[in-house]
């Protein structure tokens, strides 16, 4: 268990956490052996949100814990508050850790759109965070939108130990990628579990917004005028793709299927995967993902699916999914993001944490 040697006071580490996420906030100070600090957060009755610190942070290491979960607005702004106190009051460092980053979805150019991970990233930066630790980017170029070091933590590790401790028969099951884009993720697990690999292929549903980017925008085309006289003759027209039809590339036959993804959000495509392989002989069917968001009807909506399990970590709170869901599992995390802070603290390596770590995690 990660401890710091003394007091948090005396060896000049203080840790805050906002309202997120308080029950993995608790579990990490105590596995660092650390108080909370001493912090006032609330939303009063105008609807801006307040922060009281009662303690010194001068000269002081500051960590802040704060997820995006549940009211993702309310987080970001208490967080950014939090951070701006501790700069303004002289702090020596200001580390923030966000176990789920907010709007890391929105981290690619749509149509018309803009790239919101950026604009969450430059906030950060200049509110007077001096370091970031994540957990399992949804893209981990987002890394680059940040002008601070930035540790992107995986949880692979932990979500591999519970396929080995809690699935029985886990060693006659198949890693299903639910798509093309997680194959190499998918690919990962199935290696260091030694088991075989299955990729969801073909024509799945997608929304207008997944599909169009800003390329697609067509040019500004005068009244009365053609491309013609706007001096574009011949462009070409871009040839749509045509998807086959969906279909599992792999043997998952008398096996247990076993899907993985970073994070689990909006629960269709994941009750459509568990369909199509339940069609093909799959006797089992496990979901395994870092973020558990599952918003809206998606705790409800795996309930009554032919899914048997959804295992996710704790980066975000599950009180009111577990009420609706009796599948859900969680996985601990917090033994990852209290050996980090450590080693940040003292100026250790963070090198071990990413050990025999694939970078396709």
């Amino acid at each position: 268990m990660a401890r710091i040697n003394a007091s948090n006071r005396a060896t000049g580490l203080l840790f805050f956490a906002g309202n997120s996420h308080p029950e993995l906030a608790n579990s990490v100070a105590r596995r660092l052996g650390v108080e909370l600090g001493q912090v006032d957060v609330y939303t009063q009755d105008n609807k801006e949100t307040k922060v009281q610190i009662q303690e010194s942070v001068r000269g002081k290491d500051i960590f802040i814990l704060q997820t995006g979960a549940k009211d993702v607005n309310n987080a970001i702004m208490e967080l950014l508050i939090i951070a701006y106190a501790c700069k303004t009051s002289c702090a020596r460092s200001i580390v923030a850790v966000i176990p789920y980053l907010p709007y890391s979805k929105q981290s690619q150019m749509r149509k018309r759109g803009s790239i919101v991970a950026k604009l969450l990233a430059t906030m950060l930066c200049k509110s007077g965070v001096t370091h970031v630790i994540t957990m399992d980017l949804h893209h981990k170029e987002i890394q680059g939108f940040f002008d601070v070091p930035v540790d992107n933590l995986r949880a692979s590790p932990f979500l591999v130990q519970y396929i080995q401790e809690h699935i029985p028969d886990w060693r006659n099951a198949v890693i299903v990628a639910r798509n093309p884009a997680s194959a190499n993720r998918a690919t990962s697990y199935a290696e260091r579990l030694r088991l075989g690999l299955a990729v969801i292929h073909g024509e799945q549903k997608e929304s207008e917004s997944d599909r169009i980017d800003g390329r697609h925008s067509p040019p500004p085309v005068a009244s009365g005028s053609s491309s013609q006289a706007l001096g574009m003759p011949g462009l070409p027209l871009f040839t749509p793709k045509e998807k086959p039809p969906i279909n599992v590339v792999g043997d998952v036959g008398g096996r247990i299927a076993i899907i993985v993804d970073d994070m689990i959000d909006e629960a269709e495509s994941f009750v459509a995967a568990a369909e199509l392989v339940k069609e093909r002989g799959a006797y089992k069917i496990y979901i395994i993902a870092t973020h558990g968001l599952l918003s809206s009807e998606s705790p409800k909506i795996i309930e009554d699916s032919c899914i048997d399990e959804v295992i996710v970590t704790n980066t975000v709170s599950h009180d009111l999914q577990r009420l609706q869901c009796s599948k859900l599992r969680t996985v601990d995390i917090s033994l990852l993001l209290s050996e980090s802070i450590r080693r940040i603290h003292y100026g250790e390596s963070m090198s071990y944490l990413f050990r025999n770590i694939p970078l396709e995690d």
